[in-house]
């Protein structure tokens, strides 16, 4: 089984890239991020194109900003929107995760709120709905993978240099507790403990072409789900071209590798910088 996660950054804008993937890839899972679009939206443009694929969807969204989706062809069973105990921000709940049973494995996609500032109300939001997130997944199955923008670099070998993000969200200590917290396995650095490995990189400043990013889209998978892992990659190719997402699809593949074990970024950066100092676009 393949399971792929994608922040697409505007579905309808990633529409004439995201088909053409999903038939090139195949994944029998998809997780997508911020699709900003309502239930009613995402249905009319791609329910067509997703059956003709031979998908089901799941999608739980609110129009203009943030929006999960689970697409499958092995099933989706138990489809469920949020989550118990998913605290609300500005006094409104935000679509930000869906879960759904997939192939026997209980799947979701997520949309970690960003965090803003350091110690912003957005910045504690963050933490209350990972610490509410961790009280479900302990109380869930067995066999399980959490597929998703994170907005997390599990630790600083994650991020492009650790000094440009000093005082930035992301890698903040309680952040990367709680991420450790849920007491899963992050089966792309399990399987690259030692590679470059981006997933995000700014629109800005040329940072995608100097391999300058962030390691914050995760699959995080117990530990039977994580056994079967034939290989765990990023799809850098679908970050390259006209019109891309700032994210690049991470792929996993259970128990049998399609495209043999080919990662950890597929196509590897041609001209990545390594050392010097980088600030980063906002800081400019």
């Amino acid at each position: 089984m393949r399971i792929a996660t994608w922040n697409v950054n505007s579905a309808k804008q990633r529409l004439p890239r995201m088909m053409p993937w999903l038939a090139e890839r195949k994944p029998d899972v998809v997780c997508l991020q911020e699709t900003k679009l309502s239930d009613v939206a995402f249905g009319e443009l791609f329910g067509e194109p997703l059956a003709a694929l031979g998908y089901e969807f799941a999608h739980h969204g609110e129009g203009q900003w943030n929006g999960v989706a689970l697409l499958s062809r092995v099933g989706l069973v138990d489809v469920r929107p949020g989550f118990p105990g998913q605290p609300d921000f500005g006094g409104r709940s935000e679509a930000r995760a869906v879960s759904a049973t997939c192939g026997g494995i209980r799947v979701y996609s997520l949309y970690v709120p960003n965090g803003r500032v350091v110690g912003s109300d957005h910045y504690a939001y963050k933490l209350d709905w990972l610490d509410a997130l961790a009280a479900d997944v302990a109380a869930g199955p067995a066999e399980l993978a959490l597929c998703g923008d994170m907005n997390i670099a599990p630790s600083d070998a994650d991020v492009f240099d650790p000094a440009a993000y000093v005082g930035q969200t992301h890698v903040t200590a309680p952040e990367r507790e709680r991420l450790a917290a849920l007491g899963l396995t992050d089966v792309v650095r399990k399987r690259w403990p030692a590679e470059r490995v981006f997933s995000y990189w700014d629109y800005r400043a040329g940072m995608f072409h100097q391999d300058l990013g962030m390691r914050i889209d995760l699959v995080l998978t117990s530990t039977s789900v994580a056994d079967r892992v034939a290989a765990a990659w990023v799809d850098r190719a679908a970050r390259k071209g006209t019109g891309p997402s700032d994210h690049a699809p991470v792929i996993v593949d259970l128990d049998e590798a399609p495209d043999g074990d080919i990662g950890p970024v597929v196509p590897p950066p041609s001209n990545p910088k390594r050392g010097g100092r980088t600030r980063l676009p906002q800081a400019r």
